[in-house]
């Protein structure tokens, strides 16, 4: 397995563990101007959850993998948090913002991985 591999399994491990729901990997390696090479998206049911998702990512891939974010950022209203891990981005939402921010529709010619 590559990094890249080894990383997208892991992040999906870490939101099955939490109950996220309807998770998606997108591989935008073919897209020059995306800003990374895998988009994970994911969802909560509430901004509890969301945060817990994101927590749970990131000390499930610091313990499995020794895998630090290189940042995180919507902790404070917990409705989209991003974790930035370099080539690799993923996604926490609500409902609610995941409709209304639709990354899948954005990034519609990306290839679909399954998690």
């Amino acid at each position: 397995m590559t990094r890249n591999t080894d990383i997208v399994k892991l992040i999906t491990e870490a939101i099955q563990d939490k109950k996220g729901k309807r998770i998606v990997c997108l591989d935008l390696s073919d897209i020059e101007t995306a800003a990374a090479s895998n988009f994970i998206i994911c969802e909560g049911t509430s901004s509890m959850q969301v945060s817990a998702i994101a927590d749970n990512i990131r000390d499930y891939l610091l313990e499995q993998g020794s895998i630090k974010p290189y940042n995180y950022d919507g902790y404070k209203n917990s409705q989209w948090i991003v974790l930035d891990y370099g080539d690799t981005l993923v996604h926490v939402f609500t409902r609610e913002m995941r409709e209304l921010y639709n990354l899948e529709e954005l990034w519609s010619d990306a290839k679909h991985r399954n998690s």
